[in-house]
């Protein structure tokens, strides 16, 4: 079996893609829910050649925006910020590992509409119930065991395209009471470890298709840069908004795309 990227497939399309993901990933819009589409529009099949380049766009993103973060996390392994990250990563892969079936079979798009309408009914709940306790409670200034917990858990269940990772991890931290200070910024940093063991398995599954890959140098390169560029600008524009915790112009722009995924 052959991938290709060239010839049939754009650069333009290539660039797209890159400027989508870098978006999407970061914003709490679901960066797999949008390639889903994104691929039914073009008529392409999903291909984990470009996925893994872009995962690696991404995590690049979160490495740059937040080099003192993970400088932190190397110098200190055994801190309670790594304990925290050790205990989000432990949920999120028990629960891709049982609903692995149901996840291969949500690729197809099937879900779609019901899971973009999910993230945005969590947004929106998210937006009303934190401007609330914002006004009426006491603030805690740290991120618990049990913060970490839970954000894993809704990261678990944020493996189906249309559900946002970002935006279910950093609802489930605001909802559990976590200071938005540190919510953001540790949920970009529990995707680090979600997202090298997408990339393993990623490799694994082109290693043992034996794929063969036919690469357009400039047009993954473009997509390459854009995704780790916009990707740099999506994570400081969510640092800045879940300050804020206003989420509703994101919450009915999924509304929007619940719709038009139902009509695809």
């Amino acid at each position: 079996m052959t991938e290709c990227y060239g010839g049939n497939v754009q650069i333009l399309y290539l660039v797209v893609l890159g400027l989508v993901q870098g978006l999407t990933e970061f914003l709490p819009v679901s960066s797999s829910g949008h390639l889903v589409l994104l691929g039914k529009w073009f008529g392409i099949e999903d291909s984990l050649f470009i996925s893994i380049l872009l995962h690696i766009a991404t995590l690049l993103s979160i490495i740059v925006v937040l080099r003192k973060e993970v400088w932190q996390l190397i110098r200190h392994p055994f801190s309670e910020k790594t304990i925290n990250l050790a205990i989000a990563t432990l949920p999120t892969c028990v629960i891709v590992l049982i609903l692995m079936p149901l996840i291969d079979k949500s690729f197809s798009g099937a879900f779609l509409p019901i899971c973009f309408l999910i993230s945005a009914v969590l947004l929106f709940v998210t937006d009303m119930l934190t401007k609330k306790k914002t006004q009426n409670s006491f603030q805690r200034t740290f991120l618990g065991h049990k913060d970490a917990f839970v954000m894993g858990v809704f990261q678990g269940l944020a493996v189906f395209p249309g559900i946002s990772r970002s935006g279910s991890t950093i609802c489930a931290g605001l909802l559990s009471g976590a200071p938005k200070s540190e919510t953001a910024k540790f949920s970009f940093l529990m995707s680090i470890p979600i997202i090298i063991l997408s990339l393993a398995m990623e490799v694994y599954k082109i290693i043992v298709k034996g794929n063969v890959i036919s690469v357009d140098p400039i047009g993954m390169s473009l997509s390459f840069i854009v995704a780790m560029l916009v990707g740099i600008f999506a994570i400081k524009v969510m640092l800045k908004l879940t300050q804020k915790a206003n989420f509703k112009w994101f919450s009915l722009y999924l509304l929007i795309i619940s719709i038009l995924a139902l009509c695809i």
